[in-house]
C-alpha cells in the first residue's frame, strides 16, 4: 500500500470567461462608422493526467493504476516497490526491487515518479519520501523485519522540457536508516521544475540518457524467466538501483511483509 501526501500552499484559481478582442490596422475616413464586438472562449475538463515514458518522454504509456494528485502542482506517478519472493536466509542479504512494467508495447523501464508543475508562476519545488513503519505482518510470528533498510540509487531525471530548468537531485544514495524521517529527493528552485518531469532510480538498456543498465531478467529457482500475470504475462526484470538489505540476524516468517512510503511534493516559499 502506498500513500500519498501533499504539503503545499494551495493557489486556488476560480473559473473565468476570457474576453478576445481583435486589433485590425484599418484606414479611418470621416465619415464612417464602426461597431465593436465581444470574443468569448470556454473551458471544461481538467488538463491531461497521462504518464509518460521516464526515457522516451514525449511518448505516453500505461504503468496500470496508480494513485495521483489534483491541482497546478501535482505527483502524477509513484512506484509500488515489490522485492519478489525470496528464500529466507541466515545471512546478509540484499534483494533488489521488480523494474517497472507497463500494459503494451513499452519494455520495463528503472522504478520512477513523475511530478507535474503548471503553475504560471512557479516558485519551485521539492520531493520527499518517508517510511512510516518498518517492513511489518501482524499476523505471524515474527512482526517485523528488523534492521531493513531500504535504498535508491542512480537518480535521473527527464522531460520534453529544456534540461536547463531540470529540479537538482540528491547526489547520494537515498538509504531509509530511519524509519519516519523525510528524505529529500529533487528539488526545483524557482522558475524551475515547470512542466512533467520524471525521476528515475534506474534505467533500461534502452535509454539514450548515458545511464547504466541496472535492469536484469528475473529468473526463478529453476531459472526460468519470471512472468507477470498483472501486465499480460511479460517478463518480470529486476532494478539493482531499488533495493532492500535485511541482516543474517533478523528472524523472519515465511510471509509477505509491507511498509507504507509517503511521497511528499511541496510548494517552495
Amino acid at each position: 500500500m502506498r500513500k500519498l501526501d501533499k504539503k503545499i500552499n494551495f493557489l486556488v484559481v476560480p473559473v473565468a470567461m476570457i474576453s478576445l478582442v481583435a486589433l485590425n490596422s484599418v484606414t479611418v475616413y470621416a465619415e464612417s462608422e464602426s461597431l465593436s464586438g465581444t470574443g468569448k472562449i470556454e473551458f471544461s475538463g481538467e488538463y491531461p493526467q497521462d504518464i509518460v515514458d521516464p526515457e522516451k518522454p514525449g511518448e505516453i504509456v500505461d504503468p496500470g493504476e496508480t494513485p495521483q494528485l489534483k491541482g497546478d502542482l501535482r505527483i502524477d506517478f509513484v512506484p509500488k516497490l515489490d522485492f519478489y519472493q525470496n528464500k529466507i536466509s541466515d545471512k546478509d542479504e540484499v534483494y533488489y526491487g521488480n523494474a517497472q512494467n507497463f500494459f503494451g508495447a513499452t519494455k520495463p523501464r528503472g522504478n520512477f515518479v513523475q511530478v507535474t508543475d503548471l503553475r504560471q508562476k512557479p516558485t519551485g519545488w521539492t520531493l520527499q519520501l518517508r517510511q512510516e513503519m518498518q517492513f511489518t505482518n501482524k499476523d505471524t510470528k515474527h512482526t517485523e523485519i528488523k534492521g531493513a533498510m531500504l535504498s535508491l540509487d542512480k537518480s535521473w531525471v527527464s522531460s520534453t522540457k529544456d534540461m536547463s530548468n531540470a529540479p537538482q537531485l540528491s547526489k547520494e544514495i537515498i538509504t531509509i536508516d530511519n524509519v519516519g524521517a523525510s528524505y529529500n529527493l529533487a528539488q526545483a528552485n524557482s522558475g524551475q521544475g515547470g512542466g512533467t518531469w520524471s525521476i528515475s532510480f534506474g534505467a533500461s538498456d534502452e535509454n539514450q540518457n548515458n545511464q547504466k543498465n541496472t535492469l536484469e531478467p528475473r529468473l526463478d529457482r529453476e531459472g526460468q524467466a519470471v512472468l507477470d500475470p498483472v501486465f499480460d504475462n511479460k517478463p518480470v526484470y529486476l532494478n539493482k538501483a531499488v533495493s532492500l538489505s535485511i541482516p543474517g540476524t533478523t528472524i523472519v516468517d515465511p510471509v509477505p511483509y509491507t511498509t507504507v512510503l509517503t511521497w511528499i511534493l511541496a510548494e517552495l516559499p
